[in-house]
């Protein structure tokens, strides 16, 4: 097993597909090496049929503190163009690879998540957040910008101001705030956060495959379409799903009074 693989664990399960940041004695940082192996594994993700749900979390008390800052030295001294073509190749290829993935992506921010390490959490579709944990942007006390798409995703999220508020400040956010915020999406208690996020997570692993996606794929667009286009969209995937073997076995599922076994097809 490679480094970056043991630093970065993948696991399948009922459905749900876990990657875990393995770094805990560097406060679960990542590295180029690991966003590339992140990468390979979604890519699998994608394609896989016995995956309907991926979940980013951490080991022991840490999300993810970012990007590693024993190797910042080595990128300091690059120059400008190295610098972008070095962003764009590797950390912005994680934010770009979760883009192109209809399947549900979800943070389960175990711990802290800082700077780089909550914008991973922001990129996904849906965040939980144990009761313990925390999170802040931290770029402006190291002199940085949000590089792996924070900035876009963060007021999308929370509003213009409140994520000013945060960008700026550098404040941490404990679990409470991050919940009225709607920076979170659930809660759960630090002593059972991974069975309860586990748990989450195969109740949406068993929703009919093609309707979850489809879902994932009319909210994104969503907010790029104006109405009409949305619903022309709309009933073009009605017209599939409506078809599919899922809506057959859910309709004789209810008639029969038993739980459906959904094939994705």
């Amino acid at each position: 097993m490679t480094e970056e693989a043991q630093e970065l664990l993948f696991d399948v399960t009922n459905g749900v597909a876990t990657i875990t940041i393995n770094r805990p004695e560097k406060r679960n940082s990542f590295h180029d090496d690991m966003v590339r192996q992140w990468v390979a594994w979604l890519e699998e993700c994608r394609h896989r049929d016995d995956v309907k749900v991926i979940v980013f979390t951490g080991t022991e008390n840490s999300f993810s503190s970012g990007g590693d800052t024993t190797r910042f030295k080595d990128k300091s001294e690059q120059s400008p163009l190295q610098a972008k073509a070095g962003m764009t190749a590797n950390t912005q290829s994680l934010a770009r690879k979760v883009a192109e993935i209809d399947k549900p992506v979800i943070a389960a921010i175990n711990g802290m998540a800082v700077g780089g390490g909550l914008d991973l959490a922001l990129m996904c579709d849906v965040r939980l957040m144990s009761s313990g944990a925390r999170v802040a942007e931290t770029y402006a006390k190291m002199g940085l910008i949000p590089g792996v798409g924070g900035a876009w995703f963060l007021p999308r999220i929370i509003g213009e101001a409140a994520a000013l508020d945060m960008f700026w400040t550098c404040r941490w956010v404990d679990a409470t705030e991050a919940l009225s915020l709607g920076l979170v999406n659930r809660v759960f208690p630090e002593d059972t956060f991974r069975d309860d996020a586990r748990a989450y997570a195969e109740q949406i692993a068993a929703a009919a495959p093609l309707s979850v996606r489809f879902i994932k794929r009319m909210v994104l667009k969503a907010r790029e379409t104006d109405l009409l286009s949305h619903l022309d969209t709309l009933s073009s995937h009605i017209a599939l799903v409506r078809t599919s073997n899922d809506h057959k076995e859910a309709v004789a599922a209810l008639k029969e009074k038993r739980a459906p076994n959904f094939t994705g097809t």
